[in-house]
């Protein structure tokens, strides 16, 4: 059980703040629009939290530019950017309702393990000093915990999950937020953190470049997307992956372009089925947070993994796409130069780290969390165990990738794997026999 958050209690106040955490934009933002109810003045903060020592750069550098976008909005409407302060947020966040007199903090409701013992504790401090934490809204359509069987217990597969997902739907998009009124100075603000060199090149940030390419992609790509989303080589998938993990677009933004009711067509429906799988591993993750490092299903925790240090070897030549097959080392080579890899390869890549070297799934979701700059812990734990056949997926950890066939059927012209792979090295191991390798210590569960 989690600790009480203090969400819904009733607050009345002239001053509110908005904490903005996974949602770093102005319009479609019923948090937003919430804190401002009433002619209350909202002060706009965001808390450089120690924790985020722990993403990697392309990460940390993606997060600089959102905040410098939205701080850039924020002075447009009031002339006041927005207030950074650093520090732990249990103890930051009720030290500015202090300084600003506000009576309540409103912020997009946070389901993941850190978010909620982080929420808990920031809610706690300002109960003591009489003041509120008022979650509104999530970074998802349909919130974590709403789409249940008829028991009530969670789903555990995605098909089911999916259907159920549709049937609840989401609310609209918001009303514009234009008319809060922010705070006109007279606010204490540090400096956003230098911005790392993320060593590879990141895409646009902010709100107004996420919107224009959702439109570029819904007026070009969007069509094909159900025949071109597997195929690496095209520029056939939206990636608003890094907009949609902060919050510069909301997915419920999306889905209202879109005919997501399962019956329009099949770009919508296909497309629409890529958003419910991201809510779908928040929902998982929400209901067993455990499951961010450790096996989904835990009659898998005995299989034999190698961790001595030949496997560690392996590792270091998958991490730096030198295995000798094409498609793997494609990948990985796209991973470090821009930060993002195609979602078909990232199954391809995981598949061949657990089932061709035998090693911990777990290690492999670091590396991306590291690298990615939509790294995600719920979408990226929950791919990598799909991947592992330790999570969700009905068809477990028999299914192995063979990456050669990967390859002629995703990339048939090779076009993708010549644009990442210079002079290709020999492959480090036999497929046929490493696949009957981890069949082998598969029945050994048995």
């Amino acid at each position: 059980m989690a600790p009480r958050m203090g969400y819904n209690e009733p607050v009345t106040q002239r001053r509110s703040i908005m904490w903005f955490r996974r949602d770093l934009r102005l319009g479609d933002h019923p948090a937003l629009d919430a804190a401002g109810s009433d002619g209350a003045e909202v002060v706009p903060v965001f808390v450089v939290d120690p924790s985020f020592a722990a993403a990697g750069a392309p990460r940390s550098a993606y997060l600089h530019d959102c905040l410098a976008a939205l701080d850039a909005d924020l002075r447009a409407r009031s002339g006041t950017g927005l207030v950074v302060r650093h520090g732990n947020p249990a103890e930051e966040i009720p030290r500015l309702a202090a300084e600003v007199d506000a009576g309540a903090v409103f912020v997009s409701r946070d389901y993941g393990p850190y978010g909620r013992r982080r929420d808990a504790a920031v809610a706690d401090e300002l109960r003591r000093d009489d003041r509120t934490l008022k979650g509104v809204g999530s970074p998802y359509a349909v919130p974590p915990g709403s789409v249940r069987k008829g028991d009530g217990d969670p789903y555990a597969v995605f098909t089911p999950f999916s259907k159920v997902w549709r049937q609840i739907g989401w609310e609209a998009p918001v009303r514009s937020t234009a008319d809060v009124r922010l705070v006109d100075g007279g606010v204490t603000s540090g400096q956003l953190p230098d911005r790392p060199d993320p060593g590879c090149d990141l895409p646009p940030a902010g709100e107004a470049a996420a919107l224009d390419q959702w439109r570029e992609f819904g007026h070009g790509a969007l069509d094909d997307y159900p025949d071109d989303r597997d195929r690496p080589a095209l520029d056939g998938t939206s990636r608003l992956s890094p907009a949609l993990k902060w919050g510069t677009v909301h997915p419920r933004t999306l889905l209202a372009d879109l005919d997501a009711s399962g019956a329009g067509s099949a770009a919508h429906t296909v497309f629409s089925s890529e958003l419910a799988w991201r809510e779908f591993y928040a929902d998982v993750l929400f209901e067993q947070p455990r499951t961010a490092w450790e096996n989904l299903n835990r009659k898998m925790d005995p299989m034999a993994v190698d961790t001595d240090a030949a496997a560690r070897t392996r590792f270091d030549r998958w991490a730096a796409g030198e295995t000798g097959f094409g498609i793997v080392d494609a990948g990985m080579r796209q991973l470090s130069a821009t930060g993002w890899m195609h979602n078909r390869v990232r199954m391809i890549v995981a598949s061949f780290l657990v089932k061709d070297l035998h090693l911990p799934w777990q290690w492999g979701a670091r590396w991306f969390m590291q690298h990615l700059v939509d790294g995600d812990l719920a979408s990226n734990n929950h791919g990598w165990q799909w991947a592992a056949g330790t999570g969700t997926d009905a068809a477990p950890y028999f299914r192995v990738f063979n990456p050669h066939l990967q390859q002629e059927r995703y990339d048939p012209d090779g076009a993708y794997v010549d644009r990442w792979v210079g002079e290709p090295v020999d492959p480090m191991l036999d497929h046929k026999a490493e696949r009957e390798e981890a069949l082998r210590r598969l029945a050994l569960l048995r």
